[in-house]
């Protein structure tokens, strides 16, 4: 019998995995495991691990586009907020586009946009300037760029990060 694979995936998302001894689990008359065993198993539960039966494809979860319409439509400097709620705001700097993710590096709450083109937490009073970058915590770290290109029919797509 082929043990089970235990896929993780940690916070720089890449993806490892590693298999039981295939003895233990060919031991059915016997649950007891030995302390390593055992240690495997709790490390690998205490990281968000999961079990793959054998034979069953594992994926990690692909980044997703998300269409922000035409990108005629951010021609004038400023913020864009209308995709606040699908986790992102749209930001014109002269001939710059980009977008900055709308969740607080500190505990991921939503931010709001200032009208001096700045960010606001209202959960714990971090603000981040329109580039992203932390002026003000509690929060240490600045706000996520996330990709963006125009397709070839003129819309802007923004690459949200797998959740």
């Amino acid at each position: 019998m082929k043990p089970p694979t235990t896929t993780c995936i940690g916070a720089s998302s890449r993806v490892w995995s590693f298999n039981f001894n295939a003895n233990a689990f060919e031991k059915a008359e016997s649950t007891s495991m030995n302390r390593r065993e055992f240690l495997i198993l709790a490390a690998a539960a205490a990281a968000g691990c999961r079990t793959i039966p054998p034979g069953a494809v594992s994926t990690v979860p692909a980044p997703r586009r998300i269409n922000a319409g035409p990108a005629g439509n951010y021609a004038s400097d400023g913020v864009y907020t209308q995709f606040r709620n699908r986790g992102f705001f749209v930001v014109r700097q002269g001939a710059k586009l980009f977008a900055v993710s709308a969740i607080c590096t500190h505990k991921k709450c939503r931010l709001i946009a200032e009208p001096d083109r700045s960010f606001y937490c209202p959960c714990h009073g971090s603000t981040f300037d329109p580039n992203g970058h932390v002026t003000e915590g509690p929060a240490k770290r600045d706000l996520p760029v996330l990709e963006t290109f125009v397709d070839e029919n003129g819309d802007l797509l923004v690459r949200m990060p797998a959740t």
